[in-house]
């Protein structure tokens, strides 16, 4: 394998991103739920007061290929706070293409998101995995994450469309 960089996404990289989150909610069969644009991605992710950061996975071109580079990955994390525990960092989707995979890509977005989590004072680096997913299961355990549906029974909800709506008394 070509060596891989890991490096800030900028706001030029949004179509690539937005390819790769499709392909992931493919992989994860829940395409119909993406509805982000390239536009929002944009202005979500690179303005004055960003609701994410982005990483991405990048190969250096081949002789005799595209000029450009290829990026292969990405990884967008923003930060959360816990009340027990302080700052937080939250890997909310992590990619790496398939024919991409079992190179180390996924590690070192991961390796990469932990020094950010370091660097910024958190004491928590969190992330979700759907419970069918075993290879992610398993890689994020091998790199010392603990399983938090096993140790402590947490599950995960969420509100969206009519029930936030509602919920907020609108």
């Amino acid at each position: 394998m070509a060596s891989v960089w890991i490096r800030e996404a900028k706001a030029g990289d949004c179509g690539e991103i937005l390819r790769l989150i499709r392909e992931l909610a493919e992989f994860e069969k829940l395409s119909d739920q993406v509805k982000i644009s390239e536009e929002a991605l944009r202005a979500d992710g690179f303005g004055e007061n960003p609701f994410y950061h982005c990483l991405v996975a990048e190969l250096p071109p081949a002789p005799g290929e595209q000029p450009r580079p290829c990026i292969v990955g990405y990884g967008l994390y923003y930060f959360i706070y816990s009340t027990w525990k302080g700052r937080n960092v939250y890997l909310e989707d992590i990619y790496v293409m398939p024919q991409y995979r079992g190179q180390g890509i996924g590690t070192k977005i991961i390796q990469k998101v932990a020094e950010v989590a370091l660097d910024k004072g958190c004491s928590q680096f969190r992330l979700a995995v759907l419970d069918w997913n075993k290879k992610a299961m398993d890689l994020y355990k091998a790199l010392g994450a603990q399983d938090l549906t096993a140790a402590e029974g947490w599950r995960a909800f969420r509100f969206e469309g009519e029930a936030m709506r509602t919920l907020a008394g609108r």
